[in-house]
């Protein structure tokens, strides 16, 4: 399959990242002697900037990495948790069981954390140095590129609710325009100040200097500005909040498909509906239904929707939830559920939950009444790193900037996350003190022969999981070289209530890029999918970046989807 760019090949080491400049930023770090996490951390600190209406340096960063030289999988989590002062039942009482947007979306930053934590234990150089590039592009601006510059535009109205939003994303009241230097004061001054506390803290070693930065956030001027943005607004953060919080080391769940062990990020967030999906489509013969073919995009879909039942009815923070995680990874599991697959008909709603073993005795959730169809994107960028010695990092740093405001002096949204809790107590992502919200971002990273094979994920929110498992079996059923594999046409069901406040419900839709063929979708239809068209390259369809190794040969191959402005580099 001819592919719009070339897959990227190197045999030393290779990044992809959702934005150019932050993949070159990762690169630097690999040709100067940094590991993949080095380089990861940069393009990941990067990419909250350059795509800091979609990302906030002060969001989450879910992260897997692989670890060579003992062949270890490591998940932090990168998420941040409800602060103490909430309640179960705070948005029924106050807020007519809704989240609002603004500060009471609030959950503790995890992403600054997340960075230092991977730094620290797995990798060798400074936040100075990795953070160096970041500070160049918030202090000295970057051309403002279509995508941000179309984003910010449409949702002006959005900034506009708070004045600190607004100097932010506004400069002179106006949507910045493409091409036009877009520079962030405020932002490069709070990263800046965190270096100068690492530097000032460095005579006792590393690891203080990485503790200093980290203080720097959590218990120094950076969060005293959070807090006394908290508290003019009534929000809920309090010191103890920022003071006590830690990300948390979480073990992966995995799927083994043909082979190949596929890690995904545990039930804090919606990982395990990729692996849960690969347990159903391993029992077909896919490569021989044709790629994207109508029985291809049938089954696929119905065993996505069968993984988004569990996802809603058991996934949540496993601190707080019985999540029957075993049982819904089993292979007997999966030969049960695939029986509710039907190949003539689809699902014309989200099917019911199955009972894995370990489910019995626990509550179901309820399902929100259906909605008008009115689909809206979700936000998060994607970057992933092999260095020469084969260590592999995948990550999906995210939190959007238009449902909660900027932190006055500071020039970022504390993580407002919490839109994709449930105001409803008895939902497993309800809200709770020290509380998880179920996160999109997930990424995930396959291996082969107990060497890395594939890291790979998108941005796209409940698309995530749908674009990563397409992508995947692109390149490991069908043969796609990695670009062409991210480039190929593709499908997302929404049929099961959505990850964001306030949780839309689209029973049966069907989205499909143009260039999947008409008949395909009209013999969709036929089976009871209700089938609507994207335009032929959309966005709106996620955009993976992911590494494919070629263990015989030790090559590592990239791609990078053109739909967004990521890219690849490799030597």
């Amino acid at each position: 399959m001819a592919s719009n760019r070339p897959t990227i090949s190197g045999t030393r080491h290779v990044i992809a990242a959702g934005h150019y400049l932050a993949a070159h930023a990762g690169f630097q770090i690999l040709e100067a002697g940094g590991n993949a996490v080095d380089a990861g951390v940069c393009a990941g600190i990067c990419i909250g900037v350059l795509q800091t209406e979609k990302v906030s340096f002060a969001g989450v960063a879910p992260m897997i990495i692989y670890r060579a030289e003992d062949r270890k999988i490591i998940s932090i989590d990168g998420l941040g948790v409800w602060p103490k002062a909430i309640t179960p039942d705070y948005f029924v009482k106050n807020h007519g069981g809704k989240i609002p947007p603004g500060v009471f979306r609030t959950v503790v930053p995890a992403a600054p954390d997340a960075w230092l934590t991977a730094l620290e234990h797995y990798g060798t150089m400074s936040f100075g140095e990795v953070a160096a590039s970041a500070i160049r592009f918030a202090s000295q601006g970057f051309p403002m590129y279509p995508l941000m510059a179309e984003f910010i535009a449409e949702k002006i109205n959005s900034y506009k609710r708070w004045p600190s939003s607004e100097a932010a994303f506004l400069p002179n009241g106006k949507a910045p325009v493409i091409g036009e230097l877009f520079v962030q004061a405020d932002l490069g001054r709070t990263i800046q100040y965190m270096v100068d506390e690492e530097k000032a803290a460095a005579r006792k070693g590393r690891a203080a200097g990485i503790q200093a930065a980290r203080d720097a956030f959590y218990k120094g001027d950076i969060a005293r500005k959070i807090l006394k943005f908290h508290e003019e607004t009534g929000g809920l953060m309090r010191a103890e909040d920022l003071a006590e919080f830690r990300v948390k080391f979480e073990p992966t769940v995995k799927s083994d498909f043909h082979g190949i062990e596929v890690h995904a990020c545990g039930a804090w967030c919606q990982g395990p509906t990729v692996p849960i999906a690969l347990n159903l489509l391993k029992g077909y013969d896919l490569k021989a239904m044709g790629h994207n073919s109508t029985e291809y995009v049938h089954t696929v879909t119905e065993a996505l929707k069968l993984a988004f039942a569990d996802r809603h009815h058991y996934i949540g923070d496993p601190n707080f939830v019985d999540v029957p995680m075993e049982g819904l990874l089993s292979d007997e599991y999966a030969n049960e559920r695939r029986a509710q697959i039907r190949p003539d008909q689809a699902w014309p709603e989200m099917p019911p939950p199955g009972r894995p073993k370990g489910s019995e005795g626990l509550p179901l959730a309820k399902v929100p009444a259906p909605q008008p169809d009115n689909v809206r994107p979700g936000d998060t960028s994607y970057l992933c790193v092999i260095d020469q010695h084969g260590n592999a990092f995948s990550c999906t740093p995210s939190d959007g900037s238009d449902n909660a405001p900027v932190v006055p002096g500071a020039g970022f949204v504390a993580s407002g996350r919490g839109t994709q809790s449930w105001a409803d107590p008895d939902h497993p992502c309800s809200v709770a003190p020290g509380k998880r919200p179920r996160l999109t971002p997930n990424p995930a990273l396959a291996l082969k022969n107990g060497r890395a094979l594939m890291p790979f994920g998108t941005p796209g929110g409940d698309v995530q999981c749908q674009s990563m498992i397409q992508v995947f079996l692109n390149v490991n059923v069908f043969g796609m070289d990695v670009q062409s594999a991210i480039e190929a046409p593709r499908f997302s069901t929404y049929s099961f209530p959505g990850s964001f406040e306030p949780h839309p419900y689209y029973p049966g839709l069907l989205m499909m890029e143009k260039r999947i063929a008409q008949p395909t979708g009209e013999a969709l239809a036929q089976r009871g999918h209700r089938v609507q068209w994207w335009d032929e390259w959309t966005w709106l369809a996620g955009a993976p970046c992911a590494l494919y190794v070629d263990q015989d040969r030790g090559i590592i191959h990239g791609g990078a989807d053109p739909r967004r402005p990521a890219y690849v580099l490799g030597w």
